[in-house]
């Protein structure tokens, strides 16, 4: 058995426990009119997930796909573009979200300037520029995420049953409010951390 296990063990790469859903969304740079410029999306009304939210381009990842494969091809499907019309720039960090998801973030170049989303996923499009970020730091809050256990969670068996102190979490909220457009959620999560990898340099 001990033999099995140093075998087993000797050369494993490390992972993440648990199963999660994997998205990977792009962080899209727009020159226009001498300035760099995030683009947005407002997601159509008639999807059944987040329907009106506004995100950054990206979804889900297909079985096998790696997250930047993933990332170009959702921005293409969405936006409606061809390869050529993106340059990879770079990776974000990822997130590793508390709601069993991972997002990795991917940072390219838009490349033209006619875009024509898919109206089946996007209701439009819009660009932040990068200098609203630096010069205005988004409002804080705090989501506090709370034990819930099921009703037929086995309380005889733990210590204190139903008195037992379970841990509780706590996800930072930031909102930036841009015109008519609020940006919030891990979309604002993401260009906060953007914006604060660009200000350390």
């Amino acid at each position: 058995m001990i033999n099995n296990i140093k075998t087993i063990f000797k050369h494993r790469q490390e992972g993440i426990m648990g199963h999660y859903r994997k998205n990977a969304v792009m962080i899209l740079l727009h020159k226009k009119q001498g300035k760099i410029n995030i683009v947005f999306e407002v997601r159509a009304f008639n999807l059944r997930h987040q329907p009106g939210d506004i995100c950054l381009p990206g979804g889900k990842l297909e079985e096998n796909e790696l997250p930047i494969d993933g990332a170009i091809r959702e921005t293409m499907e969405e936006l409606n573009l061809k390869r050529e019309n993106l340059e990879f720039v770079g990776n974000m960090d990822y997130v590793v979200t508390p709601y069993n998801f991972i997002m990795y973030p991917f940072i390219a170049i838009l490349n033209c300037d006619n875009i024509k989303p898919n109206k089946d996923e996007v209701d439009h499009i819009f660009e932040v520029p990068i200098e609203f970020f630096i010069e205005n730091p988004p409002e804080l809050y705090k989501l506090n995420l709370l034990p819930n256990p099921e009703n037929s969670f086995p309380y005889e068996l733990i210590r204190n049953g139903k008195d037992y102190k379970f841990r509780v979490g706590c996800v930072p909220e930031y909102f930036y409010k841009y015109k008519d457009y609020v940006l919030w959620g891990f979309t604002a999560f993401i260009i906060k951390n953007f914006i604060d990898i660009i200000n350390t340099k």
